[in-house]
């Protein structure tokens, strides 16, 4: 880094995304992307004109964009925000709400502590219990800014709605962040909560269950004073933050909701065979409700899995820790890539056993 980097942003510990390696091809199940490509529909909306018209700035407002959610989600386009994925709206919320603070658990998605870090924001970091799941009492009464990923990341576990709504109803003097990028993959969500608490902000993405993660696009909903906040800082920083071929794709992609879900539940039942197979082995996992599996094995440390499906083209995450370093977190990709994911595992427990 250079000598004119202030001195605080030179202490930030930056969050790394997963590795994208170009030296061979690779089964990439270590990002948490869909195997399965946006429809027809959505590539059609790229067209010709469209990309001509990218001369002009898009719509600032995302009008259209914002109609088109509000009828998915039945939710008035006043209390809808739209961001460069949901990490943008992440980075508004601890900008606008850390001055009281943070509380968020140690083990979550990397990118709270970053965010907290960058605004120099104090931080109540709340351990998970033993099983990875989180104690919702362990929020009551911060009142300060809480973060919740729910379902959390890399667990995959999820807390029933009823828990989110004790935690929103304790912070009356805080606002609450419901980070829901997984929740198509059998999570609940915190939607109908918005018009009756005024501290909920619930925070989406097309990343995930819509198959846009290049794209980057992310939404949130909240009452219409909360959004008023985003779009201030938004209109503050970056009034144009969704390009206009992301805008065009994503409204193209609500408009066939049903293929997106359709896949969610071609994923869901392929992460049931993939635990029960894994299961089969020797490991362990957890009960997610996301697009990845996080999985542990007595036979074999979760560091030495990881570099021995590297060897063998397989992507995967591991998340060295006291407490995640046994674990290797494994993305649900198509039934040709977790099957052949198996038979590789097979012959790497049979290596280990030997």
């Amino acid at each position: 880094m250079s000598r004119f980097l202030g001195d605080r942003l030179k202490a930030i510990e930056a969050y790394v995304p997963g590795e994208q390696p170009r030296d061979r091809k690779y089964i990439k199940l270590n990002t948490n992307e869909s195997p399965y490509g946006p429809p027809d529909n959505v590539v059609e909306a790229i067209n010709s004109q469209e990309i001509y018209d990218l001369r002009l700035y898009g719509d600032p407002e995302c009008r259209e964009l914002k109609d088109a959610l509000s009828r998915i989600y039945g939710i008035d386009r006043s209390k809808i925000f739209v961001s460069n994925g949901s990490d943008e709206v992440l980075n508004f919320s601890f900008m606008a709400y850390g001055h009281k603070g943070a509380s968020f658990a140690d083990i979550t998605y990397g990118f709270y502590s970053v965010f907290a870090e960058l605004y120099g924001i104090d931080t109540d970091i709340i351990p998970l219990k033993e099983d990875f799941s989180i104690d919702p009492s362990d929020y009551y009464g911060k009142n300060n800014l809480v973060v919740i990923a729910n379902p959390n990341a890399p667990s995959g576990l999820f807390m029933p709605l009823s828990s989110v709504e004790e935690i929103v109803k304790s912070n009356p003097e805080g606002l609450v962040l419901i980070d829901e990028a997984y929740v198509d993959f059998g999570g609940e969500s915190a939607l109908s909560l918005v018009d009756d608490y005024e501290n909920l902000l619930v925070v989406r993405t097309f990343s995930k269950s819509r198959s846009m993660a290049g794209a980057r696009l992310g939404f949130a909903f909240g009452n219409a004073a909360l959004i008023s906040d985003l779009e201030k800082i938004k209109y503050s920083t970056n009034p144009y933050n969704v390009n206009r071929l992301t805008q065009r794709a994503g409204i193209a992609a609500l408009e066939n909701d049903k293929y997106f879900m359709d896949n969610c539940q071609r994923i869901i039942n392929t992460r049931e065979l993939v635990i029960k197979r894994l299961k089969a082995l020797g490991f362990e996992a957890t009960d997610s409700r996301t697009n990845f599996v996080f999985v542990t094995s007595e036979r074999i440390e979760g560091s030495v899995y990881y570099k021995m499906l590297r060897e063998r083209g397989i992507l995967v995450r591991y998340f060295p820790g006291e407490r995640t370093g046994a674990y290797n977190r494994i993305t649900i990709g198509s039934e040709e890539e977790m099957n052949t994911f198996i038979r590789i595992t097979e012959e790497i427990m049979e290596e280990v056993s030997a």
